[in-house]
């Protein structure tokens, strides 16, 4: 006769998959993010005096002022309707050999004023289309 006592065995703790659980997620977390590092680089642009160029013959110079009017190379136009500014601008482009619209907006010119004249460029096929600006005067 066994007249020993049965002790209630311990539970094993086996570390073995949670460490495998562990290593697959630490894997995952590498290879998901992006070490990225934002840094301001401080450098020196260089500088150079060059001859301006008087006459741009390539360019289209749209003007848009605060007040909703519109000129095409310093010339008053009358904005009806995208269709009609666009024959407009064709006018203007039908001259030059593959030409540069300039948009020259106000400040406060309304956005939907800016996308017309974007859309009557499309609509004229002028695909070089870019926005003048200033510099700000401390």
């Amino acid at each position: 006769m066994n007249f020993q006592r049965h002790r209630p065995e311990e539970p094993e703790i086996n570390l073995v998959p949670l460490i495998d659980v562990l290593l697959v997620i630490i894997i995952f977390l590498v290879l998901a993010t992006t070490f990225t590092k934002f840094s301001e680089l401080q450098i020196t642009l260089p500088s150079a005096e060059g001859k301006l160029e008087e006459q741009r013959p390539r360019e289209i110079n749209v003007a848009v002022s605060a007040d909703g009017r519109y000129a095409i190379d310093q010339v008053a136009v009358p904005f009806k309707d995208v269709e009609a500014f666009s024959s407009a601008l064709r006018l203007a482009a039908a001259e030059r050999k593959d030409p540069v619209l300039i948009i020259n907006a106000d400040a406060a010119a309304s956005h939907q004023m800016v996308i017309n004249v974007m859309e009557a460029a499309r609509k004229a096929g002028l695909a070089k289309l870019t926005f003048a600006t200033q510099k700000i005067t401390p």
